[in-house]
């Protein structure tokens, strides 16, 4: 893209700022209706399996197809909104992930209800990124930068959250297809946004071309690392299938990564992620997204197995936990990044998340939830509120426009391989506490499998307060000190062209 096209983009936003935060509206509804979608199915699951008939072992396909064609396409979805723009690749992600949501709602069989899932996953895959990318190229100001970040981290936090109160709602008072029927609502309101205020940009000069071996090296080797951590949740990390996807994946992205050195139009552009500030956001954004998963899935289960709460219940205990991670995500951007940059606020989101996972090893059959439950999970919502939207923004800040599409996939692709990988090695580890526990406590009956339960939460708390310690210490290394890598705030004062003009780039 010229310096002319870029600089008349951003002569549109400053005449109309209020324009730009209808379309920050837009792109926080379809990121809420992508990212809630994640979980909004896991409580309407049961039901779902009496209704259609469907097998204890067939039911994790019904999650395992949308995280599937979700994780392994994104690189892609966003280099096609690069390509063929972002206007008219958001609303025809809206469009075909509300054609996917009615088909599941309508499904009549098993497989009719996974190829739904595929498709919203598929589509998913195209949204994210495009509506990252278009936050990143309407929000050029850093303070509003800002402002605007720390809404879509906050969202991109708490969407799962907001999945299961949404989910135990609809199941428990209308029906499981309302889980995947919600969203053509949610997506008529997002198109409609978008078609009014979403900003299209003429392309100056040649259409770039689509990198076709990058695409299939890269989403083959996606495919594969979703897949093997998926399979290593269901059939443990002895399966010799686990291990070959594993395998595959990491020899596809070898290659992956070789070709885009040689590559005349590369998918992924090196330079993006070998830049050691957006390494350290990509990082932390994986090690959140692990730890995050982990802490949905396990505590969800406390309550609902151990405490015996309803779904709606379930999803109303979370409620503390988001109120805390938007606050901490509005605090943060407006007023502790720019400050101390993401050197400082991204290790003390860690350090609070890995404090709130080890509050949580110490529930117990006996715990309440004022006491013992809610200030973890308000520990926890405050640091991923520090984590989430710094990372976010460092992400994507200073990336040339013309690759910001697939600047914004990478944040989405860490935050899914680290749910897969945190979701499957977490199970695995609680799974293994449970039958160790049992085993040593014979004979079995209904009181030791009740402990063994607890006992296997609080191993995953603890392996959890792990990736978050690990966390703290790499993004401490690894982010640069301010003044000497991506600021936050300092505005760009020469101009290069393609790259945003008005972005805050490199201050040196």
């Amino acid at each position: 893209m010229s310096q002319t096209s870029s600089i008349s983009s951003d002569a549109v936003g400053v005449q109309a700022p209020s324009r730009r935060w209808w379309t920050l509206t837009t792109v926080a509804l379809a990121q809420l209706m992508v990212v809630l979608d994640s979980t909004v199915v896991n409580i309407a699951l049961p039901a779902a399996q009496t209704d259609l008939g469907f097998s204890n072992g067939e039911r994790q396909w019904i999650i395992t197809g949308y995280s599937l064609a979700f994780g392994s396409l994104l690189l892609l979805g966003g280099r096609l909104s690069d390509l063929i723009g972002r206007k008219r690749t958001f609303i025809i992600g809206l469009i075909g992930f509300a054609a996917a949501s009615a088909l599941g709602g309508a499904a009549t069989s098993f497989g009719m209800l996974v190829g739904a899932r595929a498709l919203q996953g598929a589509f998913g895959a195209l949204l994210a990124p495009t509506a990252l990318a278009v936050l990143t190229t309407t929000f050029t100001v850093p303070k509003e930068r800002a402002r605007a970040f720390g809404v879509f981290g906050a969202i991109a936090g708490a969407g799962g959250a907001v999945g299961l109160l949404l989910g135990g709602f609809l199941t428990q008072n209308f029906d499981w297809r309302w889980n995947l029927y919600i969203n053509v609502f949610i997506a008529i309101f997002g198109i409609i946004g978008a078609a009014i205020f979403v900003t299209s940009v003429k392309r100056s000069g040649p259409r770039p071309k689509l990198d076709v071996p990058g695409t299939l090296l890269v989403s083959a080797a996606l495919f594969s690392l979703v897949y093997g951590f998926s399979n290593a949740e269901t059939d443990g990390w002895g399966s010799a299938l686990t291990w070959g996807f594993l395998a595959a994946a990491g020899v596809l992205l070898v290659a992956f990564a070789l070709w885009q050195r040689r590559a005349a139009h590369p998918l992924l552009p090196l330079s993006i992620i070998l830049d050691r500030n957006r390494g350290a956001a990509f990082s932390s954004v994986l090690i959140a997204g692990a730890g995050m998963f982990g802490i949905f899935l396990f505590v969800t289960y406390y309550l609902q197995i151990s405490l015996h709460y309803s779904p709606i219940q379930t999803g109303l205990a979370f409620l503390p936990m988001i109120a805390m991670l938007i606050t901490a995500a509005q605090l943060s951007t407006n007023i502790f990044v720019p400050r101390f940059g993401p050197k400082i606020m991204v290790p003390f989101g860690m350090i609070l998340a890995a404090i709130g996972m080890v509050y949580l090893t110490h529930l117990d059959l006996n715990s309440t939830y004022a006491d013992d439950v809610l200030p973890p999970l308000m520990i926890l919502g405050f640091g991923m509120g520090s984590i989430m939207p710094a990372s976010m923004q460092t992400a994507t800040l200073g990336v040339d426009r013309r690759f910001a599409g697939v600047a914004s996939a990478m944040v989405n692709t860490s935050q899914q391989v680290g749910g897969s990988i945190g979701t499957a090695l977490l199970n695995t580890l609680a799974a293994t506490a449970a039958t160790d526990y049992v085993a040593s406590h014979l004979p079995p009956s209904a009181a030791v499998a009740a402990q063994a339960a607890v006992h296997s939460y609080a191993t995953a708390y603890w392996w959890g307060a792990g990736f978050f310690a690990f966390g703290a210490v790499l993004a401490a290394l690894l982010f640069r000190r301010r003044g000497q890598g991506l600021s936050l705030s300092t505005p760009r004062t020469s101009s290069t062209e393609g790259v945003d003009d008005a972005a805050p780039v490199m201050a040196h």
